[in-house]
């Protein structure tokens, strides 16, 4: 599997098929695989790229410099790296973070913006982030990362049909270095846009799924304050829709793209 170094670290990453440039990022504490719902669909028409963001996956694992602000200045320097100029870049949760960061930061090198159940604030979430901060770290200290990785692959996956999906995706959080999970997610509760979301120009799809961790009318309230952007809702999916709902997903991303 290839590996890009930039900013000090080495990003893994699968680079399948050509034309346009879509960009996946993951989510906190897993992996590129996130999206093999997403690939063989899209490499068919698309030059489809994922990656393993800093302290995850097969990328390096530092023991500082965290944060959705490191990962960023990692996705410039990886498109840079590969003589690319112009991308789609589409975030799930964690990487809808850093795809809107991208989008205030390095607007000219997007052509869309896709928002994968995903927000422009986690750290003014009001009672859900404090809940969320403070019951996973509380979780983490206590029980660790195995446990951890568990419950949360249980929440997303409940249904007794999907216990494949649960338990694949229990495997790769537990894979997780616990001193990267932690920053990760600490920096992330962090992380914030504020005004900056006024800013973002560019044409903007935000995907969001009827039973995920935050409701709907909270992905409504952000896409209202956007300069060009629209809501596709998911049925009967949870915060996983990239992976309980792929073909759904697919056909959402599918026309926003072709539709442009």
């Amino acid at each position: 599997m290839p590996k890009i170094r930039v900013n000090n670290v080495e990003l893994s990453y699968e680079d399948n098929g050509s034309g346009k440039v879509l960009l996946l990022l993951h989510g906190l504490g897993s992996t590129k695989k996130d999206w093999d719902g997403q690939v063989p669909f899209f490499s068919k028409n698309y030059r489809v790229i994922t990656l393993d963001l800093r302290g995850h996956g097969d990328s390096t694992k530092p023991k500082e410099d965290y944060g959705v602000h490191f990962m960023t200045e990692d996705v410039k320097a990886f498109l840079d790296a590969l003589s690319i100029t112009k991308a789609t870049i589409a975030g799930f949760s964690m990487g809808g973070a850093v795809a809107f960061d991208f989008a205030v930061k390095h607007p000219d090198y997007l052509d869309n913006l896709v928002i994968v159940n995903s927000g422009p604030d986690f750290n003014n979430m009001g009672q859900i982030g404090e809940d969320l901060l403070n019951g996973r770290t509380k979780f983490l200290e206590t029980k660790g990362l195995d446990a951890l990785a568990k419950e949360i692959s249980f929440n997303m996956f409940p249904e007794d049909s999907q216990v494949a999906l649960r338990n694949e995706f229990e495997a790769r959080c537990k894979q997780n270095d616990y001193d990267a999970y932690y920053n990760s997610f600490v920096t992330l509760m962090d992380w914030g846009l504020g005004e900056k979301l006024k800013d973002i120009k560019t044409r903007t799809l935000v995907v969001a799924s009827d039973m995920d961790y935050t409701p709907i009318s909270f992905k409504e309230d952000y896409v209202e304050r956007m300069y060009d952007a629209r809501l596709a809702v998911i049925k009967n999916s949870r915060h996983g829709v990239v992976i309980d709902q792929p073909e759904a997903f697919n056909e959402a991303l599918q026309n926003f793209l072709n539709n442009g």
